[in-house]
C-alpha cells in the first residue's frame, strides 16, 4: 500500500521566531515549562529549539522575517515547479549540493513560510515533553482582513477549513495533520497569536502572575496575552471541561 502524497508544504517542523538574545529567550520559554530539544549543525547563527508537547519553537539569533512558520519537505529542487504552478513564487531559493536547501515566501497578508530539506533538531519523546504553563497549544492565528481569501491560499497547501465562529471572538480555523492554523481580523490584534487553552485557566493565570510574567487581559476574547520577550503574543483562553 503506497503512503498518501505530501501536501505541497511537507510537514510542520517549528515556529521560527528570530530573537537578539537566544540564550535570554530559552530561559523565558523553560520558565513555562517548554522542554528544550537537541538541535543539529545545520545553521551557523545561533539556534535553540522548545517543545510543550505539540508545539515546536526554534529560537533564531539571526534577521529573518519573524514569525516564520516553517516545513520540511525533502525534494525540495524537484518541487520548486509544484510551488510556482500553485502561484508561489519563492522569496529565497537556496538549491545547490553545498548548501541547505531551503525555500521561502509570504502569504498575501505577509505571514513568512519556510520549507526546508530536512530537520533541524531531534524531536523530544513523550516523556521529555509536558503541558506548559500556558495549557494545551491549540493554533496559529494570523491576522487577515479577507478570511476567504486567506482560505484560497492556504487550502492547497494542505489545510482544510471548518466553519468560521464568533466565540470567543471572529476566527476562521484549519486543520492540518500536524498544525492547526486560524485567521483572526487585526482590529482584535495585530500581531499572529499563539493560542492556548485549558479548563483551569484560572489557576494557570496565577501561577503565570506568581512568576511574574508579563500578562495582560484581553476582555474581548475572555482571556489573557502573554507577550514574549521578542514580541510573541500567546493567547490564553479558556476551555470548557
Amino acid at each position: 500500500m503506497e503512503a498518501a502524497p505530501l501536501p505541497l508544504l511537507g510537514t510542520f517542523h517549528e515556529l521560527s521566531i528570530a530573537v537578539p538574545d537566544v540564550r535570554a529567550a530559552l530561559e523565558f520559554y523553560e520558565r513555562l515549562g517548554f522542554a528544550e530539544a537537541s538541535t543539529g549543525d545545520t545553521f551557523s547563527h545561533p539556534y535553540a529549539v522548545l517543545s510543550d508537547g505539540r508545539l515546536y519553537i526554534g529560537l533564531h539569533q539571526r534577521r529573518r522575517p519573524s514569525p516564520e512558520l516553517s516545513f520540511v519537505r525533502p525534494g525540495i529542487a524537484a518541487s520548486v515547479a509544484a510551488f510556482r504552478a500553485a502561484g508561489i513564487e519563492p522569496s529565497t531559493l537556496h538549491l545547490g549540493d553545498e548548501v541547505f536547501n531551503e525555500l521561502a515566501f509570504s502569504d498575501p497578508f505577509g505571514q513568512a513560510v519556510a520549507v526546508l530539506e530536512a530537520r533541524t533538531y531531534s524531536p523530544l519523546a513523550r516523556e521529555q515533553a509536558a503541558v506548559s504553563l500556558c495549557g494545551d497549544f491549540a493554533e496559529y492565528s494570523v491576522p487577515v482582513s479577507d478570511f476567504a481569501a486567506a482560505q484560497r491560499f492556504w487550502e492547497p497547501l494542505g489545510f482544510v477549513a471548518a466553519e468560521e465562529t464568533q466565540t470567543p471572538y471572529a476566527h476562521l480555523t484549519l486543520t492540518s495533520d500536524h498544525l492547526d492554523l486560524a485567521f483572526h481580523q487585526p482590529a482584535f490584534e495585530r500581531r499572529p497569536l499563539l493560542v492556548f487553552r485549558d479548563a483551569k485557566l484560572g489557576e494557570r493565570l496565577a501561577r503565570l502572575e506568581e512568576l511574574g510574567m508579563p500578562l495582560s487581559a484581553l476582555a474581548a476574547a475572555g482571556g489573557a496575552l502573554l507577550s514574549a520577550p521578542d514580541g510573541t503574543a500567546l493567547l490564553l483562553l479558556e476551555e470548557s471541561p
